[in-house]
């Protein structure tokens, strides 16, 4: 299994999301911050970090709207 880049990820949510690159890193970065916090098993992180990430930025276009 290979772990996904961070920047590959950044660029797949902003681009799926329509959201600039520099603020999907941002909450990237800060979500990732969040969960690590403690955590002792890291293998599935990216994959719920990614999940929350997006999730936020469809929550916050959704309000928009």
């Amino acid at each position: 299994m290979t772990q996904l880049n961070f920047d590959d990820v950044v660029k797949a949510i902003a681009s799926d999301t329509n959201t600039p690159t520099e603020t999907v890193s941002k909450m990237y970065a800060e979500t990732w911050a969040e969960y690590s916090d403690g955590a002792r098993i890291l293998d599935y992180l990216t994959v719920l970090v990614t999940k929350r990430v997006r999730e936020n930025l469809r929550g916050v276009r959704e309000v928009r709207h």
